[in-house]
């Protein structure tokens, strides 16, 4: 399968709170390292003819301002938690401004948690301005966004499936702490890995920071990024430092070009 020149920049960094957490103060959420703010997880893949953001949470409207995003064609979404689709409503500007619903990829439970929560973008007769959305169903079956091919990978989230997406040599997973051994050997050994590490202790669905690094290890990516990061991790200086070579933290504004 042949991929263009790829620009990813991770948009958000964080957990569903984001960091810092309203009304902590923690060494994490008052610190003022930048590289400490982290919004709600989400990335956006660029090539030359073709824009689309991976989920749309809470944060989507500001990390859209943020990084200059003039022209979007379409949102992938991983699962239905609120932390990665709260942020659909706003995709109305773009539908303004290109006169084009807005391509939205996602599986049959995803897209039936958004009917459900923007029932008005999905009625028959539509309020004059509420968001334009096209619904394309997807699963484990490879797919094209404009000229950008993406494969699912599917992962689980304790017990619900979410999707993960290749994008060439570049895999972005999220909200996971169980992948098949069937699922891995499609992601070992390529260019770049992200994955989830929520915090030092176990939690019930999310990789662990030593769960994470261990596989981050096994899987065996020239690069892999941890991603969904929250405040009970610790400072960003402070953790890169004692990780692996081949590992480190993400940080939103981090562009990756392949």
């Amino acid at each position: 399968m042949s991929y263009p020149h790829l620009k990813i920049t991770f948009l958000g960094t964080g957990t569903s709170s984001g960091v810092p957490m309203i009304g902590c103060e923690c060494a994490v959420c008052t610190s003022t390292d930048k590289n400490d703010k982290r919004l709600r997880s989400s990335i956006l893949v660029q090539s030359e003819k073709t824009t689309l953001v991976v989920d749309a949470g809470p944060d989507f409207r500001y990390q859209m301002l943020r990084a200059n995003v003039k022209k979007l064609d379409a949102i992938i979404f991983t699962h239905p938690h609120k932390d990665h689709v709260a942020g659909l409503d706003d995709v109305r500007a773009y539908n303004f401004f290109s006169g084009l619903p807005m391509q939205v990829y996602a599986n049959e439970m995803t897209q039936a948690v958004l009917m459900r929560e923007f029932p008005y973008a999905f009625a028959d007769k539509r309020y004059p301005g509420v968001p334009e959305i096209n619904l394309n169903t997807i699963a484990l079956d490879p797919f094209i966004v404009g000229d950008i091919p993406v494969v699912p990978i599917e992962v689980w989230h304790l017990k619900m499936p979410v999707l993960g997406f290749q994008f060439g040599s570049f895999t972005y997973i999220t909200d996971a702490n169980v992948i098949s051994e069937q699922e891995q050997e499609k992601i070992k050994n390529g260019e770049v890995l992200v994955l989830n590490a929520l915090r030092k202790e176990k939690h019930i669905s999310h990789f662990t920071l030593d769960e994470a690094t261990a596989l981050a290890l096994e899987l065996n990516n020239k690069q892999t990024y941890f991603t969904h990061i929250s405040h009970q991790l610790g400072k960003h200086a402070d953790i890169n430092k004692n990780l692996p070579a081949t590992v480190a933290l993400a940080h939103d504004g981090l562009v990756v070009e392949l």
